[in-house]
Order: C-alpha cells, then structure tokens, then sequence
C-alpha cells in the first residue's frame, strides 16, 4: 500500500464499520487535489485525499512559519549574570529594544539591587510589563513598589491584587505607610475608594470590570502578587477572567514562585493583549537552604542537600537505616492511626525542642491534618523558651486582643480566625540569616530518587484551571462587544492547547514516514489474513471469559493439571496446578459468580535464561482471570515439590507431554466443562468457521505467513496511532469547552435565565452577583420565595449547607424550622440536576445533593439566636477554625445575596440579608487576628 489516505475516516462526520473493518487496504485514487486553508470549514465532506491535504496544509512547513508569526516571537535580552530576562513581542508589534532611564528613578532603595530586580525595574521605565518570577523572600515586591511609585509620580491609577482578603489588608497597612495615596476595597470594607493606589483581592477586580467600573479608565498599572494561584483548581479561573477582560492599555507586573513555564504564560499575555510581555527569571536564593531530614523514632537531623544544591546521599542512607532500627509502631496497639498520630505528636515535640536548644528560631511547622496539628499544638505548650520580658510582651499584646471579646469568649481555647497565608519557602530571612533550614520528618522509607524529586525537584508548572460557571457566561452575555465564546478563544487554557499542534504536526509527520517505510508483499492477502486471525482472537478471548469463570472453572483446578497462564508482559509456557484458595467479596451479589476472587497456585519452568538448561522449575502465585487455556492432561505431582529431584521431575513430565501430544488437548467447553450456554455455543461455532475460513486462504500455506502478519500488525498499530494523532490534532484546533458552554447555555434557557437570543432575564441578573459558588441553587431559592418565608437566623442556617466542607460523625439533629427549608431546597437542586441532564450535562444527582453538607445548620441558628462560640462549639465535632472560616464565606455569600436583591429592587429581601449579618457578624468569629 503506498498511502494512507484511507487512515483519515476520521474526518468523516459518520462513519460505518463492518466485519473487515481491521483491513487497511484502499484504492488508488489520481485526482490532484489542491485546497485552501479555509478548506477545513466548508460544508461539503472532503475526499480522502482532500482531508489528507488539510493536515499535510496545517502540519507544512510553510504553516510552521505562519503559526509562529501568529503567537508571536520570543527575544533572550542579554543581562546580568544569576537571572534569564525574555520577552514575548506579539506578531503585530515591532520590538523595542530596553532604553536605560536618564533621569531620576520613581523611587530608590537603601540597598544594592539584586540584578532580577534590576532588571524588572528597567521594563517598567520602559513603560512595558513583566512577569518576575523567583523563589519566595527574594524581593520581588521591590518591583511592585516601583511600578506603584512611577504611577503615582506620573498621576495614574494602579491597582495592587492579592489572591486572599488578609494579604490585601497587609498590603495595605504596608502600602500606607510607605505611599499615602493608598485605598482598600473588600467585601466589606472600602477605605478611601478615590485613592490613586487601590488594594483589592482579584475577584474584587475581576466583579469591577463586569460591572464596567469607572475606575478602570484611570488605571495604567496592574500588580499581581502571587499569579501562580492562576492554577488553583477552584479559583485559578478567577486570574484568567480578570486578565482578558482587562484593557489592552494597561501594564502589568506579575509576581510569582518559580515556575519552569513562565515564557509561556508571558507569550499567552502578549498575545491577548498586543503588547510585550517580559520574563525575568531566576533561581537565585538570597538565602540558601540547607535540608534536613529526620528519621521519625530517631535521635538527630540528617544534612541531605546543603547550601550549594549538594544531595548527600550517605547521609540520606544513614536515615534510612534509622528509620528502618527504629519501627516505632508497636503491634499491640489497635488503632493504628490513632498510635502513629502519637507517635509523630511525640517526634514533632522533639524536633522543636531540638531546634530551639540548637538556636534555629523562628520555627514555621507545617501539618496536612487539622486534628494533628490541635495535638501538636498541645504538645508545644509543654515548652518554655521565652524570657520574662518576652513573656510580658506577649501577655500584653494577647490581653490587648482579648479585650474585645465577651466574657464566655475569653474562655475559649484561642483560634486565629481562620487566614491562610502561603508559607512555604519561608525558611531563610534576608539580612537575618546565612543559611534557611528546612527539615523533613519522614516516617517511611523511600528511595534516593524520590527523596531527590522531593527536595530537588522542579516547581510545578503553571497550568490553566480554566473552567466555565453560569455566573461567567452570564456576566459576559451583558458586556459589549464580548460574549462567552471570545473568553474560551482567549483562555489560558486554550492558548496552551494550540501551544503544542507543531509538537503533534511533527508526530503526524513522524509516524506517516514511519508508515511509508513498511512494504509488505500481497500486503490485501495478509491483509485479509491478519483480520481473521484478530476475529479468531476475540472469540477466543469471549470463549476463555467462560472457562474462567469460577462457576464453571473450580471443579477442574486439580493439583497436576496442565495450564497455561499470562500476565502483562507475556505468555508462559506450560505449568502445572498445585493449589487455589476461593474468596467469596463480602458485599458480593451471589447472582454474580464473578464476584469470587481465587488465587491458584502453579509450577512453570523457569523464565531466567541461566536457570533453563537446568530444568529448574519456579512456584507463582495467580489470579484465576490468568488462566489462557485448561489442558485435558494431567500429570503426577510429587509431594514434596521443594527437592530438586522432584522438581526436574515434573520438567521432564512436561517435556515428554509436549514432545508426544505436539498439541496439548484442551478441555472442551461443552463436553467437558459442561457449559450449556447459547453465548458459548455459538461462540465455538464462530470460531470453527473463521479457523476454516483461515485454512482455506491460499497464503496459509506461506513458510512466512507469521512473520509477514506481524510486521502488518506494526503497521497497523501504526496506522491506529496516526488516527489518534488526527483526532488530537482535530482536537486541538478547536475551541475548547465549545460544547460544554452550549450545554450551558442550553441549561441556562431552559430555567428562564436568558433568553433564546442570549439576553439576560431576571433570574440571571441575580445569578450575575453570585459568584461564591452554586449560583442556580441561590437564584432559585431567591425566585421560589423561600427566603421570603424565612426569618435571617434561617437564612443563614439554609446557607451554611453551601459553605460546610467538612461532615460531622454527631448525628444531626434540627426541627422542622430547619428541615422544612432543607427539603425544599434539596427538591429545587434535583430539578437543576434533571434539567442539566436533558441538556446533556451528566450529573449524578447523589452526589449534587450530597455536595450541600447540613451539619452546620443548627450551629449556625443557634450561633445568629445569640448562643455563645463555646455553646455551639459544644455541639459539634466540626474544628473551630472550619466553623469561623464557614461563617466568614457566609458573610460573604449574604453580601453578594444583598447585592442580588438590590439588582431587581427587592428591598424586602435585601434587608433580610442585611439583617442576617448583623446577627451573624460578632464575637469571636469575627475578632481581629493576631497577625501582624
């Protein structure tokens, strides 16, 4: 065959098969067909050869040159040693090479400049934006000052975003002090609104270009601090929103950890945007790190990576070996979670006391389970390392917070009020220290390599966790001149998509070479051949489903029965049955014999080359699934199988049974087996008439026959993977999410929430201020009147089943004011959930249902009735700080529920909602933190 034009079926919009649908062979076809690139979206159905020409079109090289020119070009600018500055200039730009300022700099430093930081500043001089990216505390803020200070001194707007409310408050007390002209806006607060320096979260921002702010025709500049959230799984898509709506004048700065694929996301910035964007990287650490590891049940730290990048590999495997002496798990203990919980609690008490005796403070310690972290905690208290003046510093700073709370609060254990700051990488203070330290406790062993990926390892990339909500294709259907469909042409997710087509053009090109090169002569003959024998192979398959099904297989698994097994990587030869133990699944339906799980033990020869000529013989243990074939011939067993004698024995038996039979017997099915199914009668009957069919075929009889199939079977293989590629390539060259933002739209229709021309009716208008999660569920608990009917302390209690994460193990326990609402509003999801399904969304309603967790309903009816923080913490096993970080999203939920109402002027509502946080917002969940 010398083309593969009948490989690229998978253009067609249908496609039909039939019992030969294994055989590649097409016909010759001579038209000389020549077509446009716009070819790919006509109407009519293209000709093998023509859908062939599109991809040999896309994947040219002349398309090569057109894809670069259409993202862009990416320039290295020679710089200072210890840090990479690049810059991705947009096809439709010409590059300006950087322009030192002459005059004096919008704001200087008292130290010397780091040359990343130099760097930096000199793009934004240059009045163009840059994504800094390198390790925590390396300065990178330096950067944001700047852009901040020339803003101010050329009387624009900036705008500082910070991905968490208590990072925006810290940046504005910081700010303040530093610039004046700063001003705040939260969900709840809003300081000095006019000021030329605004600090807000990004869905603060990304709401204010929804809603066309004025603010944003002043602005010039935007930070971003910590744009790695951008790939969060649940709020990423936040940064991405914000990004493409945002107008093609404004400058950015984008601070970020480390991150491998930073010129990427700086292509995709220009790109959008038709600007350059520059990357200035670096893996210089102002403070190196040492890392340490502790063998948990051990005495000492274990130096494994110094301060130059070394990874020690001897003390790694001292470690180990301690690990391994030390085995603090004891078997008489029962709980054996509860018992490694204590035993870590006792290592971590250990490794602390340690530090602070070695002058290592300050210590950040970080747990991945809130319960371990309250016993720690505990554990600490035991610890005194403070001195009298310290301890009357802390007295006082902790008397001036307890100040503010109730009696009854003042008892309780103290909590911070639940704000995640990201710590890590925080081992090492400029200016402070000469090396950071961080260590490892590691209660299991691993090997070099993993250890290696842990504390060597690259940063992850930064991904796009683009993802499609009703209330994003609803805003959009109100903005001009942008729609749903522009947001996923542009999304981050989709740039990084079209970012690897010449990677799959050169695979396609790859593999068609790869193909071509394989000739193989009648190749229609082996063909056609090749097809039965797959056929032949998956009746046989279906026959063996039979056999090994421990109904039928069990009475027929005596000890020396010849037996041939299988596993991933290959066939055995013959063996012998010794044993098989049955295990009937607990849960097991008994209608189902498949249910039974059976391990039968057999001798086979040896697969080790040394080990053949001596016939030596090996025991493995199977799943009864690995059967290939049962042998009507069985064999005299030895009853000590461990002599070698013995085993040479049955090696000889076997050799004999093979050299006189040339073919060993199988069990038959029917005869034997006594399976009287129609399925396997009819399967044995199909398989004799495609072995016949396989006789009868002229090149039967070919001495090469099997080396000729299998070299079909590559190109096969071959041609399977080519189509695969195709349909990636297809894949790729689409809009993704397309089809999932019709179905949306389709869901959106139907419950009245726009119109069939895309205009937002009221429903949707509410939706539109519901971003916190579940906005269809809000909106139809607002337009069915069920708030209405609910006083503000039920409001509240219905709307914690939207924030609750965690399930309780108490038995929950509420009265009909509680469960009435619970049930109506568990009746409104399943009606969201059918609607979705007609519109092809597939969610499984159980798990929509189970999503809106009540254990917290009476916590908080009780909690806005006036109950004390200790009253309800009394009733529930949900951690405090999971209770207060549940109130503080409620809160938020009910401000953007306020602003909802207010858009369709339903001042009722609105001053429920106003008075369901009056009643929600005190005491101790709501107190000042700690943090300073």
């Amino acid at each position: 065959m010398d083309d593969i034009e009948g490989l690229f079926d998978v253009f067609e919009e249908t496609s039909t098969t039939d019992t030969v649908g294994l055989y590649l062979g097409v016909q010759e076809t001579n038209n000389d067909v020549s077509i446009k690139r716009n070819a790919k979206y006509t109407e009519e159905k293209p000709s093998k050869k023509q859908k062939y020409s599109v991809i040999e079109e896309e994947c040219g090289e002349e398309n090569d040159e057109y894809q670069k020119a259409e993202k862009g070009r990416v320039i290295s600018v020679e710089t200072l040693e210890a840090c990479v500055h690049e810059v991705a200039v947009p096809p439709d730009v010409e590059y300006v090479p950087l322009m030192k300022s002459t005059g004096k700099p919008a704001r200087e430093y008292p130290f010397v400049l780091d040359p990343f930081q130099k760097e930096a500043i000199l793009c934004i001089d240059n009045n163009q934006s840059v994504l800094i990216s390198a390790h925590t505390s390396a300065g990178k803020t330096v950067a944001a000052e700047y852009s901040i200070a020339m803003a101010l001194r050329e009387n624009q707007r900036v705008i500082y975003t910070t991905p968490i409310k208590a990072l925006s408050n810290q940046k504005y007390r910081e700010f303040s002090d530093e610039f004046k002209d700063v001003g705040l806006i939260t969900g709840d607060v809003t300081i000095n609104y006019e000021a030329s320096c605004l600090i807000m979260t990004t869905e603060i921002l990304r709401n204010m270009l929804y809603r066309g702010s004025q603010i944003m025709r002043e602005v010039k500049w935007v930070v971003f601090d910590e744009i790695h959230y951008m790939r969060d799984k649940e709020r990423g898509v936040v940064w991405e929103e914000t990004l493409i709506l945002l107008p093609d004048n404004v400058r950015f700065v984008f601070l970020s950890a480390t991150i491998p694929n930073a010129r990427q996301f700086a292509e995709w910035v220009a790109f959008i945007h038709h600007q350059p964007c520059h990357v200035v990287y670096t893996e210089y650490r102002p403070v190196p790190l040492q890392h340490y590891l502790f063998p948990a049940g051990g005495a000492g730290i274990h130096l494994i990576v110094d301060e130059h990048g070394n990874f020690r590999e001897d003390n790694f495997n001292l470690a180990m070996s301690i690990l391994s002496d030390s085995n603090p798990v004891k078997e008489e203990f029962k709980d054996k979670r509860k018992q490694k919980m204590q035993v870590n609690s006792t290592n971590c008490f250990n490794i602390v006391k340690m530090l602070m005796e070695r002058h290592m403070a300050p210590i950040i310690a970080f747990s991945f389970s809130k319960k371990e972290c309250e016993i720690y905690a505990i554990q600490m208290a035991k610890l005194d390392f403070s001195t009298t003046e310290e301890k009357k510093l802390i007295e006082e700073i902790l008397n001036n917070a307890l100040d503010v709370l109730s009696e009854d609060d003042r008892k309780l254990p103290q909590v911070t009020s639940g704000e995640y700051i990201q710590m890590s990488g925080r081992a090492g203070r400029r200016g402070l220290d000469e090396q950071g330290i961080v260590l490892l406790m590691i209660d299991e062993k691993v090997s070099p390599e993993v250890a290696k990926c842990i504390v060597q390892g690259q940063a992850d990339p930064l991904n796009s966790a683009f993802h499609l909500t009703y209330n994003m294709i609803l805003n959009l259907m109100r903005v001009d001149d942008i729609n749903p469909e522009y947001m996923l042409e542009r999304s981050f997710a989709q740039f990084q998509n079209q970012a690897t087509i010449p990677n799959v053009c050169n695979k396609l090109k790859d593999l068609q070479s790869e193909f071509n090169k394989i000739k193989i002569e009648n190749e229609d003959k082996v063909a056609l051949y090749y097809t039965l024998q797959s056929q032949i192979s998956i009746v046989k398959e279906r026959i063996r489903e039979f056999i090994v099904n421990p109904m039928y297989l069990i009475p027929f698994l005596q000890v020396g029965r010849m037996v041939k097994i299988k596993d991933e990587l290959r066939e055995y030869d013959w063996g012998i049955i010794l044993n098989f133990k049955k295990r009937d699944s607990k849960y097991r339906n008994p209608a189902n014999a498949n249910a039974t799980s059976i391990t039968v033990d057999v001798m086979i020869p040896s697969v080790k080359e040394e080990e053949k000529q001596g016939h030596i013989m090996e025991i493995i243990t199977i799943k009864h699934t690995q059967i290939l074939s049962l042998g009507a011939v069985k064999l005299c067993c030895p009853a000590d199988l461990r002599v070698s004698d013995n085993q040479k024995s049955i090696s000889k038996s076997l050799q004999e049974t093979k050299k006189r039979f040339g073919e060993i017997p199988l069990l038959d099915p029917v005869k034997d087996m006594n399976i009287q199914t129609k399925s396997i009668k009819k399967a044995i009957e199909n398989l004799f008439s495609l072995e016949q069919k396989l006789k009868n075929l002229p090149i039967h009889s070919n001495p090469n026959i099997s080396t000729l199939c299998n070299l079909y079977d590559k190109k096969f293989k071959i041609s399977e993977e080519i189509e695969n590629t195709i349909s990636e390539f297809k894949k790729l060259n689409r809009i993704d999410q397309l089809g999932e933002l019709k179905r949306h739209k389709k869901v959106l229709r139907k419950l009245n929430y726009c119109s069939a021309t895309d205009v937002v009716q009221t429903k949707g208008k509410i939706a539109c201020e519901l971003s916190s999660g579940e906005e269809l569920l809000m909106t139809e608990l607002i337009f069915n009147g069920i708030f209405t009917e609910l006083n503000p302390a039920q409001c509240v209690a219905l709307l914690s089943c939207f924030m609750c994460d965690e399930k309780s193990n108490i038995p929950i326990q509420m009265t009909e004011e509680l469960s009435g609402p619970l049930r109506r509003m568990q009746e409104l999801a399943r009606t969201i959930v059918r609607v979705s399904n007609e519109c092809h969304m597939e969610i499984d309603e159980d798990v929509y249902i189970d999503h809106f967790k009540p254990y917290l309903m009476d916590i908080c009816h009780e909690w806005c009735n006036g109950s004390s923080f200790a009253e309800i913490c009394r009733k529930t096993d949900i951690f405090e700080g999971s209770i207060i970080r549940s109130f503080r999203r409620l809160e938020e939920a009910l401000r953007q529920l306020i602003q909802a109402t207010r858009s369709i002027g339903n001042n009722e509502l609105e001053k429920k909602f106003n008075d369901a946080i009056t009643s929600l917002k005190r005491g101790i969940a709501f107190a000042a933190s700690l943090y300073l």
